[in-house]
């Protein structure tokens, strides 16, 4: 038997304990899910019978569920956009030899050590428009003259939720980034530099093209953790219409609605949702890596 296929067998077999219980826990939930999205079945109730596809059929005939998907790729692209560039700020501040960058580190990964929901709440007081912190600081430096209701008015609320996702998982892309710093060879940069060549050439010639791959990972992760985006939303507004998520509008038919079927199939829909995006960036972000390598 050649190396290479030997090689291939062996990590085949070190790898299937971990398939077989990724199946377990993801897999047997999944097609449970599918499942009961074909069925009239009821929360609490063990009877159901199968009806086709009449839950998709509601689930996508509903301007709600429409509205929770236009809410749920608008906040998705937004807040992964501002992430992925304050995150190459600060990955780029921490890489920098600084007085200090130790504790710089420290700090900026604060935010994202605190449970979603606990930074969701603190948010939700400071935005609170009778006693909220950020009310008063900003009309003490005089750039607003009256209280403002955050999480109440239709045209800021979903600027607020995204504020807070920001604060909390900019920190998460900044280490990443980190990460794919540390192995750009500081001999190029130096090259870079002595031929002439500024700073931020240096970063967009030298720095960029090295870790987009890197790059290209991170933003996946986050694309597919914004797409399941639930507790910021439902703790800052719960179900408002105006806000809600494909994962909120799930879990209304659910356990609001005590709708298994509907919920089941919301859920399996927004499944297929994040995979066809996923695989759509990742066919995008190959054929862009493959021409620059070209």
């Amino acid at each position: 038997m050649a190396p290479g296929r030997a090689g291939n067998g062996a990590a085949g077999q070190f790898l299937l304990p971990a398939m077989l219980l990724l199946l377990l826990v993801a897999g047997f939930p999944l097609a449970r899910t599918i499942e009961l999205s074909f069925s009239d079945a009821r929360l609490g109730e063990s009877d159901w019978s199968w009806v086709g596809i009449d839950n998709y059929r509601a689930v996508l005939t509903d301007p709600g569920w429409w509205t929770a998907v236009g809410n749920t790729l608008f906040f998705s692209v937004v807040s992964v956009a501002i992430e992925t560039a304050l995150g190459m700020v600060f990955a780029l501040v921490m890489d920098a030899r600084l007085p200090g960058r130790g504790l710089i580190r420290a700090a900026v990964l604060v935010p994202w050590a605190i449970p979603t929901v606990v930074s969701a709440q603190i948010w939700n007081w400071m935005f609170n428009d009778i006693y909220g912190v950020l009310n008063k600081m900003l009309m003490g430096v005089a750039l607003i003259h009256q209280p403002i209701a955050w999480t109440a008015d239709p045209n800021l609320v979903m600027w607020a939720i995204i504020l807070v996702d920001v604060w909390k998982t900019t920190p998460f892309m900044a280490l990443l980034l980190l990460a794919a710093l540390q192995f750009v060879p500081t001999e190029l940069k130096e090259a870079a530099e002595i031929d002439g060549v500024g700073p931020v050439a240096v970063f967009f010639r030298v720095t960029l093209p090295l870790i987009r791959p890197a790059l290209l990972v991170a933003i996946i992760f986050r694309l597919l953790d914004a797409l399941r985006i639930f507790d910021a939303i439902y703790v800052l507004t719960g179900n408002n219409e105006g806000t809600m998520s494909m994962s909120i509008y799930a879990r209304r038919e659910l356990m609001d609605f005590q709708d298994a079927g509907g919920g089941s199939a919301a859920a399996t829909l927004l499944f297929l949702t994040i995979a066809v995006l996923i695989g759509l960036y990742l066919t995008l972000a190959r054929g862009t890596l493959s021409r620059e390598e070209a």
